[in-house]
């Protein structure tokens, strides 16, 4: 029986990041591609103007060292929060749904004017989740330490 991974055996620390802009929000794009999550684990709180999902994180920064090293692939628990949501849309996705477990695919920024604009959560199996937000701000935050991915495999996408 092997144990999972810690954040102590790569001496990396848990992911927090913050995106203020497009290129930011590429960033944490790149990131969540690939975590999956049931949609009881959507929440939006309409009085603190955030919506918010507990991924279960691809760590797509560990891959490279892991394929090196020739361990298992790992995924880690994470928190995405986009701030300021003034109205959340969805398109194929039932909410609170705790049977389906959803694909994330990309983040993306539409700007409108003065700062606003949407962030739309592109899903697999043609699922959308639109934020309207008055100014761009996501928060990317490890919440687990990682661990062995189920699949034990890294995600691959037919071309």
């Amino acid at each position: 029986m092997s144990a999972d991974a810690t954040f102590e055996d790569g001496g990396e620390s848990p992911l927090r990041l913050r995106a203020l802009d497009a290129d930011d929000l590429a960033v944490i794009s790149s990131l969540v591609q690939d975590a999956v999550f049931p949609g009881s684990e959507m929440t939006w709180d309409r009085s603190k103007r955030r919506f918010a999902l507990l991924l279960n994180r691809f760590r797509w920064e560990d891959a490279p060292k892991a394929a090196a090293r020739k361990r298992p692939v790992e995924r880690v628990q994470s928190v995405l929060v986009i701030e300021d949501a003034m109205n959340v849309q969805t398109s194929g996705v039932e909410r609170g749904d705790t049977v389906t477990v959803m694909s994330l695919l990309s983040l993306t920024f539409e700007a409108g004017e003065d700062g606003t604009g949407r962030v739309i959560l592109t899903l697999a199996g043609d699922g959308a989740i639109a934020v309207d937000v008055e100014a761009l701000e996501v928060v990317l935050r490890d919440v687990t330490r990682p661990y062995v991915a189920p699949s034990r495999r890294t995600p691959h996408h037919e071309v």
